[in-house]
């Protein structure tokens, strides 16, 4: 149900084509999509703004039910609304051609009745430019046709859909299909291009050779463990959020759902972040997506490269570093703003960031790869500036505005050194003993600080920074770090401690102290916690953990950034990346683990097995 036009974060579904991601409601409205690129601008935001925003509506006249699934095996959304004289089924896809790219973007919506008789109503109202810019729509060569400012062009195609009715600002139309009936919609968008305008057979065929394009890459994926269906939804979104192009992968497909209802957490997450990039390596690394995994090294390779050694959190899809942020006249989500463009942590220290770009490399060559010689000296040299920085205060793993000695970005310090150590004695990095020795005693230094600064004996636990008795889920993270044994002492109390003081209730947690009230909970906290307890020698905890995590997903196996702890709704961005990657390491860490009976104590020796 909608309040004041806003439909619940968890309604959502995703289509997606390699370059854009559109939300489509229950209701079969498409409140978002962005062009030409997932990080480009709304041409539909009702998801922002249902006034001022844009949308795609496509429903019964008559009161309805409706029920969806993704087809099996891809993203291609098929939604069947039931009323009291008929039923519909809608399959929305956003095209791909011959397992590749369209050089334009197309959003088909089929229509098929399948019993009775059925009224339905559409209606496309383009507002480009994030609601900015005005359009102006009219009709040519049979087609509807909306221009927003100088670049941006939309075209509506309908067949059998009723003749389409062109307002100022809306192509609208009606039509009623009985059992056997169907009809087509098509939505072109371009970037300052001629508008292509295809025939109904070339459209209808590629909705088919979508849904097999999908499918092609999931036969890919080497799993067959537990939480199977689980798996594949979530590498499904991962790839998704991939841009094509570059292999960079989005942390979601929206900017700027809020983290609270009546906050101001909102923000773009349409850009890729080292962080994430290097556990895409983990989940999909674990999965067998080699190809998959070669792309998001190479982007994160060459996106780096222009700020070499300093590193900076997150990268434009195109790889470069993002602009500043701005604000934007949409009213947010269920009134929430602001509307943001860009991300201000951009420019932040982030000294986590080293350790995930060594532990992306260290899996990439664990995978059987060869590194190659320039990669080889960079790791040299980002590793020699982290030995001369690590002891600085950062923004940590949590971008937050005030700097301090983060546990967390010390474990991942810590890492990075190990994970250079272990590339040089396989051979894959070149040192001298003097830059051995010094690595390792940046380690050792790194140790002493955590051990004597970053330890609570009231709470028996690793805390969020130096000197204080705080909590961080991310320090979960040491499953992946390896910093220390899974099982030691000190690790086993700091993950009862972290579901003491952090749970949000059933398998839920918050990210750290204080958070209760003010956020929703983290998903991927409550995955990584999976990981955790299956490392600890907790198999049974960690199953549990794991059920009642799936339970939370919504209709289509999707998960937003949070939930919200009391009634279960979605918060923050949707799709998010980072819940859909914690949740893939979890499920193959439990099912390599129950099948060997050993616990490994790191990420990396776990793929080298």
């Amino acid at each position: 149900m909608r309040i004041a036009g806003f439909a619940p974060i968890e309604d959502y579904a995703a289509l997606a084509d390699g370059r854009v991601v559109a939300l489509i409601a229950k209701d079969g409205s498409v409140d978002w999509l962005s062009i030409p690129t997932m990080d480009g601008t709304s041409v539909f935001g009702a998801l922002l703004d249902p006034e001022r925003g844009g949308r795609f509506a496509l429903r019964p006249v008559d009161r309805f039910e409706a029920e969806r699934r993704y087809l099996p095996g891809s993203n291609v959304l098929e939604t069947t609304f039931e009323t009291a004289s008929g039923r519909l089924r809608v399959t929305d896809a956003l095209t791909l051609q011959d397992g590749g790219l369209l050089p334009w973007i197309e959003l088909a919506r089929r229509i098929e009745c399948l019993r009775g008789s059925v009224r339905m109503r559409w209606s496309c109202e383009p507002r480009f430019d994030f609601g900015r810019v005005e359009s102006r729509i009219a009709r040519v060569r049979g087609a509807a046709v909306a221009h927003g400012g100088a670049r941006d062009r939309l075209a509506l195609l309908s067949w059998g859909a009723g003749e389409p009715e062109l307002t100022t600002t809306a192509i609208a139309g009606e039509c009623e299909l009985s059992r056997g009936d169907s009809a087509l919609l098509a939505c072109i968008c371009v970037d300052n291009e001629p508008i292509p305008l295809p025939t109904r057979p070339e459209v209808e065929g590629r909705v088919d050779g979508t849904v097999e394009t999908w499918r092609r890459w999931v036969e890919g994926i080497e799993y067959d463990g537990p939480w199977r269906e689980a798996v594949e939804r979530s590498a499904l979104a991962l790839k998704s959020l991939t841009y094509a192009p570059s292999g960079a992968m989005a942390a979601a497909a929206t900017t700027s759902l809020p983290e609270t209802i009546g906050g101001d957490r909102n923000y773009d997450y349409r850009f890729a972040w080292i962080r994430d990039s290097s556990f895409s390596i983990d989940a999909l690394g674990f999965l067998g997506l080699r190809e998959q995994v070669h792309e998001s090294l190479s982007w994160l390779l060459s996106a780096t490269e222009s700020t070499h050694p300093r590193m900076e959190p997150l990268y434009t899809l195109g790889g470069e570093v993002p602009a500043a942020e701005a604000e934007l006249p949409l009213a947010g989500y269920r009134g929430t703003g602001p509307v943001r463009q860009g991300n201000s942590a951009s420019g932040q220290l982030q000294l986590g960031t080293y350790g995930d770009l060594l532990e992306t490399v260290r899996l990439y060559a664990y995978h059987g790869n060869a590194i190659d010689e320039l990669t080889a000296t960079r790791i040299v040299e980002i590793c020699d500036l982290l030995a001369r920085t690590w002891h600085n205060e950062d923004s940590g793993f949590w971008e937050l505005p005030d700097r301090r000695h983060y546990t967390i970005s010390k474990l991942s310090d810590w890492g990075a050194f190990d994970r250079a150590l272990a590339l040089a004695r396989d051979g894959h990095l070149r040192i001298d003993d003097a830059t051995r020795a010094r690595w390792q005693r940046a380690q050792e230094e790194i140790r002493e600080f955590v051990e004597t600064r970053c330890w609570s004996e009231r709470k028996r636990a690793y805390t969020f920074h130096e000197d204080t008795d705080k909590l961080d889920a991310a320090v979960l993270l040491n499953a992946r770090i390896g910093y220390v044994s899974p099982d030691d002492e000190r690790m086993l109390s700091t993950i009862d401690a972290v579901r003491d003081e952090l749970g949000a209730g059933g398998p839920l947690l918050y990210r750290f102290t204080d958070m209760r009230g003010r956020e929703g909970a983290f998903v991927a906290c409550s995955f990584w916690l999976v990981t955790a307890l299956v490392r600890a020698g907790r198999p049974d905890e960690a199953r549990r953990q794991m059920d009642a995590m799936l339970e939370l997903a919504n209709d289509v196996g999707l998960y937003a950034e949070e939930i919200d702890s009391d009634t279960h709704a979605f918060l923050g961005n949707f799709p998010q990346a980072l819940s859909h990657l914690a949740l893939i390491t979890a499920a193959v860490t439990y099912n390599r683990v129950s099948e060997s009976g050993k616990f490994p104590a790191s990420a990396a020796e776990e793929v080298s097995r």
